[in-house]
């Protein structure tokens, strides 16, 4: 990663995870989730891993609320566990916790998340990012298609993932939100590996649609 003192940190964050981000992005799963090649099963069981990944994230966030380094990311109106158990129980039905499962790279990404926020507040940090400010971007691309696709109500149930109702300007929070990372409390080396744990994220949260691709092929 090459850096200059005049650059911003959210800058060098996206523009060096630009690669991962894309292949995340275009995975073979979500092109046919957001193409309406899938039933609405592919997106309860994506709906379920995600779960597990902002359980491990919120859970940490718990614990960091006054660290100095992950700390000030730390925002009430981003979690989003509740919101997901509300769509799973709409999807899946009351008990839907009793039959939901990790895929393997979804527990490897969570206990990521979750090994970050005991050990390395920075690397959470990075994990909180990614995540986040994909939600509010992104995302509401993902709910969208979701309400056409299978008629959930909009920003209703099945989608409220997607909705963040205590944000009400995305654009003026995704701003403040980067103003928190240029001031993020870190050397330039502990940036260097926070942009790598930024790469590393992208790589894990590939590797859960990659494998929940392996389980939902779209029909030719």
């Amino acid at each position: 990663m090459t850096t200059t003192a005049t650059t911003p940190f959210s800058t060098l964050i996206r523009t060096a995870s630009h690669e991962q981000h894309t292949e995340a992005e275009t995975s073979t799963f979500m092109g046919d989730l957001l193409g309406g090649r899938l039933g609405v099963d592919a997106y309860a069981r994506y709906t379920e891993q995600l779960w597990f990944v902002y359980r491990a994230l919120e859970e940490g966030a718990c614990a960091l609320a006054d660290d100095p380094v992950a700390g000030p990311f730390i925002q009430p109106e981003l979690m989003r566990t509740a919101s997901l158990e509300r769509d799973l129980a709409h999807l899946r039905g009351a008990d839907w916790q009793r039959g939901a499962s990790p895929l393997p790279a979804t527990a490897a990404y969570a206990a990521r998340v979750s090994e970050c926020a005991r050990t390395w507040p920075a690397g959470y940090v990075a994990h909180h990012y990614t995540r986040y400010l994909g939600d509010l971007s992104g995302g509401q691309i993902i709910r969208d298609k979701a309400e056409r696709t299978w008629g959930f109500a909009r920003k209703g149930d099945g989608v409220r993932f997607y909705v963040f109702e205590g944000i009400a300007n995305p654009a003026a929070f995704k701003r403040g939100y980067r103003v928190l990372l240029d001031a993020l409390r870190a050397d330039e080396l502990e940036r260097r590996r926070v942009v790598e744990e930024c790469k590393r994220a992208f790589a894990l949260n590939t590797a859960v649609f990659r494998e929940l691709g392996e389980l939902f092929r779209a029909s030719a």
